[in-house]
């Protein structure tokens, strides 16, 4: 299950899930405004609906890909196609010389917070989207529902690490100072590996 090219995916879901979008803009400006507790839990409710999406994913994937495996190959362009994207949405960012806020802070009851963060991926129509595509690009069109159910456990792990990971550094002043500072470069990595992986993607199934 676990290859190199699985492993150069793995890295990409880890750099997607941690560029600036929503949920972790959601996160960091949460954990800087009312603290790392809070930071936390929204973190925790953002990962709640993802694997709510991931799931959902798996199981209706697996049942597609027994019956349509064209469908499969739609999945996987689409998925090539929203790397593209996020390529040069992070170019643009990394070009543009205008300040990004970090965010609005989520108030209210723990529970309330991590209400909220569950809201913004079950809500969110490009979450089963990017779980559907990433599924079609790292498993083979004949995957089971446990192969699949599998690379949900790895990828998931890879969100918890970057949405807890955002909770906890952004609650520290030092570390919101230095993102803001090398924003730019972080965004200029973004786009290089998005692109290079999207074209990688693209140019094997051609071949």
């Amino acid at each position: 299950m676990i290859t190199s090219g699985f492993i150069a995916i793995w890295i990409a879901w880890l750099m997607a899930g941690g560029s600036p979008g929503p949920a972790t803009m959601g996160i960091a400006g949460t954990a800087m405004n009312e603290g790392r507790r809070a930071g936390l839990v929204f973190a925790l409710g953002i990962c709640a609906g993802s694997a709510a999406w991931g799931i959902a994913a798996a199981l209706g994937l697996s049942a597609i890909m027994l019956a349509n495996v064209w469908v499969f190959e739609v999945i996987r362009y689409v998925g090539v196609a929203y790397l593209g994207w996020l390529a040069l949405k992070a170019l643009k960012r990394a070009l543009s010389s205008e300040e990004m806020a970090l965010g609005n802070p989520v108030t209210g009851s723990l529970r309330t917070i991590f209400a909220k963060g569950a809201a913004i991926h079950l809500t969110n129509p490009k979450a089963i989207l990017s779980w559907g595509s990433i599924y079609a690009i790292v498993a083979p069109n004949d995957a089971s529902l446990s192969m699949l159910l599998g690379y949900f456990g790895l990828l998931y792990a890879g969100s918890l690490l970057i949405f807890i990971s955002y909770a906890f550094l952004f609650s520290s002043k030092r570390t919101v100072g230095a993102y803001r500072r090398a924003r730019r470069w972080f965004d200029f990595a973004f786009a290089g590996f998005f692109g290079v992986a999207s074209y990688k993607i693209l140019t094997v199934r051609l071949s």
